[in-house]
C-alpha cells in the first residue's frame, strides 16, 4: 500500500490543464478563465452623479446654509441615458439623478433633500465642496485594466463584472469529459426491477453528480456484468473522454474483475491500493488511450475517494490548482476520538458554529463506508494520519469542506 499523498501525486502527474475554447459570456458561469479579462471601456465613462439632486458649481453656494440658502436658476436636466447637453455657468443649476452624467461646468451635486424648487429656481440650503456625490470617470475601471485574472472559476459576480466592461465571449478551459461505469452483476438502477439478491446503484449516479458540480460533463455508460468481455465492451465507451472513473470491481476478489481486465488490455497501473480508510481499494492506470481511475465499490469509499482524488484532478483540468488555496479549515472537536491505526482515516463529520462563535465538528459515531444516509448528511470530512495518537474533545483539528463547487454567487 502506499499513502494518500502518494497516490495523489501519481494520478495528478498524469494531467495537465485542457485547452482554451471561447464561450458567450452567458454560458460562462463556473468555467475557469483561460485568459484573463480585459475592461473594453472606462466605467463609468463619464463624470456621473452618485444621488438624485443637483448639479452645481460649488463656489456658487459655498455659503449655503438651511437658513439662508443659495438661489439660482434652474436651466435643464440630466437623467441616466439623457445627459444635459448645455453647460453650467455661474448662478446656474442642473436637476440630476443618481447615474445621469454631470453636465460640464457643474463640479459638484446637492442631494434633492437640502433643496427646494419650483418651475424657474432651486434653493439650496447646504454648501458642498467639489466632487461631492460625484462618480469620478473611471471610478471602478479604466479601459484595458485587467478585471479578472487567468485561472479563476466564475461567479455570478464575475460575469456581471465582465458584461459591465462591455465583454461578450471569455477563453476558458475546456470542460473536462468524465466517464463513468459501475460494475456488478448486484447493481441495478433506480426503479429497475429489484432481484433477490440485488441493490439499487447509487455510485454512478453521484459520482456524474459530483462530476457535474466540479465543472465537468459526465458520461454514465451504465453497468457492467461481472464478466471480462462486458467490463471490456462498455468501457470502450470512454473512448473520446478525458478520463474513465470504475466504480466496484478494484479489489482482489474473484469478481472483482476491473483489474484484470485492465492488465489484459495493456493498461499499466501506477496505484493499486492507497493505506486509506475508506478506500484501500484504489487503482489508477494509464496506457494509449483514456486514463482509469478505479474507486471502491462501497458507496461512502467510493464518495471519499472521488473527494480525495477525482475533485483535484477535476480541478486541474480546469486550470485550477489541484487543491484549493484558502487556509485549511478548522475546527472544534465536540467529542474525543480514539487513537488511529496505520491508515489515513477520513472521518464523515458536521459542522457548526459554537456558542462562542468558534467553528465545532462532530463526527458520527457510525463510521461504516456503506452508511450512505449519514454521508448525505455530512458537511466535512476529518482527516487523520496513520497511528494518530487518541484526540480529546475541544482539540482542534483540520476539517475538509464537502460543499464547494462550479457554481458561486
Amino acid at each position: 500500500m502506499i499513502s494518500v499523498a502518494e497516490a495523489r501525486a501519481r494520478i495528478l502527474s498524469a494531467f495537465a490543464p485542457l485547452p482554451a475554447e471561447t464561450v458567450a459570456l452567458p454560458d460562462a458561469l463556473g468555467r475557469v478563465l483561460a485568459e484573463p479579462v480585459v475592461a473594453r471601456l472606462t466605467q463609468p465613462p463619464f463624470h456621473a452623479a452618485a444621488m438624485d439632486g443637483w448639479a452645481v458649481r460649488s463656489a456658487d453656494i459655498a455659503a449655503a446654509t438651511a437658513e439662508t440658502p443659495v438661489s439660482l436658476r434652474r436651466i435643464g436636466e440630466s437623467s441616466a441615458g439623457h445627459a444635459f447637453g448645455g453647460s453650467v455657468g455661474p448662478g446656474e443649476a442642473v436637476r440630476i439623478f443618481t447615474g445621469a452624467p454631470l453636465p460640464d461646468g457643474a463640479d459638484a451635486v446637492v442631494m434633492q433633500e437640502d433643496c427646494s424648487a419650483d418651475n424657474a429656481m432651486v434653493r439650496i440650503g447646504r454648501a458642498v465642496v467639489a466632487g461631492r456625490f460625484v462618480r469620478q470617470a473611471g471610478f471602478d475601471f479604466a479601459l484595458g485594466e485587467e478585471l479578472l485574472p487567468k485561472g479563476r472559476r466564475l461567479t455570478a459576480r464575475d460575469i456581471a463584472l465582465a458584461a459591465g466592461g462591455n465583454v461578450p465571449w471569455l477563453s476558458v478551459h475546456r470542460r473536462p469529459r468524465i466517464a463513468i461505469l459501475a460494475t456488478g452483476d448486484e447493481i441495478a438502477l433506480p426503479g429497475d426491477p429489484l432481484g433477490p439478491s440485488q441493490i439499487v446503484s447509487t455510485n454512478a449516479l453521484g459520482l456524474c453528480a459530483l462530476v457535474t458540480a466540479q465543472g465537468g460533463l459526465a458520461h454514465n455508460l451504465g453497468v457492467a456484468k461481472d464478466t471480462p468481455d462486458s467490463v471490456a465492451a462498455m468501457a470502450k465507451g470512454a473512448v473520446g473522454c478525458d478520463l474513465l472513473v470504475t466504480t466496484g470491481g478494484a479489489a482482489h476478489g474473484d469478481y472483482d474483475l476491473v483489474r484484470d481486465v485492465l492488465a489484459d488490455r495493456g493498461v499499466a497501473l501506477e496505484v493499486q491500493t492507497v493505506a486509506m480508510r475508506p478506500g484501500k481499494a484504489l487503482m489508477f492506470g494509464r496506457a494509449g488511450g483514456v486514463p482509469l481511475l478505479g474507486l471502491p465499490g462501497n458507496p461512502v469509499s467510493t464518495g471519499v475517494t472521488a473527494v480525495l482524488f477525482l475533485r483535484p484532478v477535476l480541478r486541474l483540468l480546469q486550470g485550477l490548482p489541484p487543491e484549493d488555496e484558502r487556509p485549511p479549515l478548522r475546527a472544534r472537536l465536540t467529542t474525543a476520538l480514539k487513537a488511529n491505526d496505520r491508515r489515513e482515516e477520513y472521518l464523515r463529520a458536521t459542522l457548526a458554529a459554537g456558542s462562542d462563535g468558534v467553528l465545532t465538528v462532530t463526527p458520527f459515531a457510525r463510521q461504516d463506508s456503506a452508511i450512505t444516509s449519514l454521508y448525505a448528511l455530512a458537511d466535512c470530512l476529518v482527516p487523520r494520519p496513520p497511528n494518530a495518537d487518541p484526540e480529546p474533545a475541544g482539540a482542534m483539528v483540520t476539517v475538509l469542506p464537502l460543499t464547494d463547487g462550479a457554481l458561486s454567487i
